[in-house]
């Protein structure tokens, strides 16, 4: 029988915390409360979570402070925050600093259950069985083993969110080829996405931080300028 999913929510506010809680359960998943920041990041080491609901205004620690810190931590746990500001910065942020997914209070319990199996549906193809060769890419020292979700660098896994993961998948899938900012941004973030273009460049620079030997002369990651990025090839390896 498969264990239900572990949800942590990191909410101060008991109105919103109780019907969700007692929403989520309905629905089988186990659920944890943390009530600020700091209280968060405990729960987190002890209760591992397979999805953290986390809201942005928290005592002692802000809940973009605590997705910093966790995603600096290497956590790649699936994060969705939760927020009662509608601007579109606020968002734009959570994103680019690792959040998975955010939704804007006032939410309704469907579209949170709807957010959380989609990120569930992402993690659980960690867990599938051995993989035959084309479900890999091998460039250089990079491996992506695609059914797996899991990238290493020679021996070394390299954690990464899905955000990162999709991108580098892309980028590797089209390895040798320049890839436009807007294809990128249309094939990772979707064709629908809101938000502010840099996003990429700060996704590529997080990839290129955990990729590469010398992030400022990188080797895999290649921005070819005023179009977009491209990911080296063999040829491109062996000339370097």
């Amino acid at each position: 029988m498969v264990e239900a999913a572990h949800i942590l929510v990191v909410d101060d506010d008991e109105m919103i915390v109780e019907p969700l809680v007692y929403g989520l359960e309905r629905e089988g998943f186990r659920v944890g409360v943390a009530m600020d920041g700091e209280e968060a990041l405990q729960a987190v080491r002890d209760q591992q979570p397979d999805v953290i609901l986390l809201d942005v205004m928290l005592p002692k620690r802000s809940g973009f402070e605590v997705l910093r810190l966790l995603r600096h931590q290497g956590i790649t746990t699936p994060i969705i925050m939760l927020t009662a500001r509608g601007q579109e910065i606020d968002k734009v942020m959570g994103l680019e600093m690792g959040a998975d997914d955010y939704v804007v209070k006032p939410f309704s319990l469907r579209e949170i259950i709807a957010r959380i199996r989609a990120v569930l549906r992402r993690q659980r193809l960690l867990a599938g069985p051995p993989l035959p060769p084309q479900d890999q890419i091998q460039i250089g020292e990079i491996t992506m083993d695609k059914r797996r979700l899991q990238v290493r660098k020679g021996e070394d896994v390299i954690p990464l969110s899905p955000r990162e993961f999709d991108l580098l998948r892309v980028l590797m899938e089209n390895a040798g080829r320049t890839l436009t900012r807007q294809q990128l941004l249309d094939w990772v973030w979707g064709e629908s996405w809101v938000g502010d273009p840099r996003t990429l460049d700060v996704h590529i620079h997080w990839l290129r931080e955990k990729l590469e030997d010398n992030p400022r002369r990188p080797r895999y990651i290649l921005t070819v300028r005023g179009v977009g990025y491209r990911f080296a090839d063999e040829e491109d390896l062996h000339s370097s």
